[in-house]
């Protein structure tokens, strides 16, 4: 069954990507601040702490390299339950890759319980927001799962779809 801290986090998935869509001005990290990966190999502590304070302040790339750090286990001890902190921030704005990692530790139990429903339903949000890789995972995931899960599954997708939907036609737009 879906916890519902999980139903919201997917419910924020709709929310904040309807918000990215309606945003004129969005965050921009400056090129020299951008943090990564290949810098945390370079600079291990500065970087670590300069992606630290950007993903504290928002920046939906900044929380991803963080769960991807905690996930990877390079320069630490893998940690899940960091890695799924920052995968889920950085998922709620709609980052499609975040939202991957995101579904693929809720299929393998990854730092939670494995959950076909929950993987199927991000991993399906990872694909409306541009991941073809998740489009394909989700297909993989859907064909291990029962008929009823697939159902649920389908059933919260489309309710995020209509509050969607509601949501657009109750707002003016100005030229």
């Amino acid at each position: 069954m879906i916890c519902v801290s999980r139903f919201m986090l997917l419910i924020g998935f709709f929310l904040s990507s309807v918000a990215a869509l309606a945003d004129d001005a969005p965050l921009i990290i400056p090129t020299s601040h951008q943090c990564s990966l290949e810098r945390i190999n370079s600079e291990p502590k500065q970087a670590f702490e300069e992606c630290l304070t950007f993903a504290q302040l928002g920046y939906a790339d900044a929380q991803f390299v963080l769960g991807e750090y905690w996930y990877q286990g390079q320069h630490a001890p893998r940690d899940y339950q960091q890695a799924l902190k920052w995968f889920e921030q950085a998922s709620v704005q709609g980052h499609a890759i975040a939202q991957l990692r995101l579904g693929t530790m809720f299929y393998r139990g990854e730092g939670v319980p494995a959950n076909s429903i929950q993987a199927y339903i991000v991993l399906k949000m990872s694909a409306i927001n541009g991941s073809d890789e998740a489009l394909d995972r989700a297909d993989q995931v859907a064909l291990q799962m029962q008929r009823h899960e697939l159902e649920v599954g389908n059933q919260v997708l489309a309710q995020i779809f209509r509050s969607y939907l509601l949501e657009l036609s109750s707002e003016t737009y100005t030229p």
